[in-house]
């Protein structure tokens, strides 16, 4: 259903903070240049205002780290269902970039509305937005569409729920601006949940059923979190954000997973035992046969996340016994292997139960 968000400012007389959809078309698009991350965190932009072969132009384009390009899309002065017909048709433009198309655009982009910083290629911009030293092996395998609006009509909103069952990767996100005298606000809600959205669209387009197994997107050495400690002590994280962490609670304890260190491989396997709980609250023993909560153990890594904000940042611990482990240097990746930019996923698609079957026989896993 259309979304409505009211905000009121309270201390004496409750008084409602207006909404102004004028400088949500004049401004969200340049917001969006300067930070994407008001997005999607999981998100770097390459391209803005990009001329498509037929003429037309999308107003942003962005990838994440697995290589997937996001189409996004303002409604602007266009009707609700002008602009699905648009971003539509810009799908059917950009699912024919190569990876050169792609870097092209990139470095147009950082010329033209970044003139004054440095010209960066699209490798080292990928490697500095996602902290990792290899570019996924080839992009552009898959896209999604987005539209952003600050409302849609119900009919609209039905179509875009209509193709995302059917298996496009299509969702809208809705922003609006508030004032309340001098201070402005922006408000960020999502038709479709985004990890909702990618199990429905990839359930209809491969219906599989699920195996009953997780996969897992391990953030190793970003500046917290380490392999090795995860290896030693048993577990598996997340954190930076509700973004990250908020996956971890589909899994389930009895049930294996597998782990991916995104952008450079899968690094095991194990069950699920318990959690997600904080740091404080994840017993381990140490080399001294201690018992500790990790937050006090000697790590290589570091599971704190500094800010006036701990809620927003706290990193979450999942126990795994761990069935099959490597090394970051013996990471297993191979091209058609899954991938998924969430801290957690079921996958229900044809490459998760490939990717499973490959692991099993690189690592001599008969169980």
């Amino acid at each position: 259903m259309p979304i409505e968000l009211g905000i009121w400012r309270l201390g004496g007389e409750p008084k409602k903070i207006e909404f102004s959809t004028i400088e949500t078309e004049e401004r969200l698009e340049e917001i969006l240049t300067k930070d994407i991350s008001i997005l999607d965190p999981n998100l770097l932009l390459i391209g803005r205002q990009v001329l498509t072969d037929y003429g037309k132009f999308i107003d942003l384009l962005a990838i994440d780290r697995d290589g997937k390009l996001i189409v996004i899309e303002l409604k602007k002065d266009k009707t609700p269902r002008e602009v699905v017909a648009q971003v539509l048709d810009y799908g059917s433009w950009i699912q024919y970039l190569e990876d050169d198309d792609i870097a092209k655009i990139f470095v147009s982009f950082r010329k033209k509305y970044f003139p004054d910083t440095e010209l960066l290629s699209l490798d080292r911009a990928f490697f500095e937005k996602f902290n990792t030293q290899k570019m996924p092996e080839s992009l552009n395998e898959s896209h999604e569409l987005l539209i952003v609006a600050a409302h849609l009509d119900d009919s609209t909103e039905r179509i875009i729920n209509y193709l995302t069952d059917s298996g496009f990767a299509i969702n809208a996100v809705f922003f609006q601006f508030f004032k309340d005298e001098e201070a402005e606000y922006l408000s960020r809600a999502w038709l479709i949940e985004p990890t909702e959205a990618d199990v429905r669209t990839t359930e209809t387009a491969q219906k599989l059923p699920w195996n009953g197994e997780f996969y897992v997107s391990f953030g190793h050495n970003d500046g917290s979190r380490h392999w090795e400690d995860a290896r030693k002590y048993g577990f598996i994280s997340a954190g930076g954000g509700e973004w990250y962490s908020k996956t971890l609670r589909m899994l389930e304890p009895g049930k294996r997973l597998w782990v991916n260190i995104p952008a450079t491989g899968y690094v095991g396997t194990g069950i699920i035992e318990e959690g997600p709980v904080l740091p404080k609250d994840f017993m381990v023993t140490d080399d001294a046969g201690n018992r500790l909560s990790i937050d006090k153990a000697s790590l290589k890594g570091n599971l704190e996340h500094p800010s006036d904000n701990p809620e927003d940042t706290d990193e979450y611990l999942v126990r795994v016994k761990w069935l099959h482990t490597v090394s970051v240097e013996e990471a297993v990746s191979e091209k058609g292997f899954f991938g998924n930019q969430n801290s957690a996923a079921r996958p229900i698609v044809k490459k998760w139960q490939h990717t499973i079957t490959r692991l099993k026989n690189i690592w001599k896993i008969t169980e």
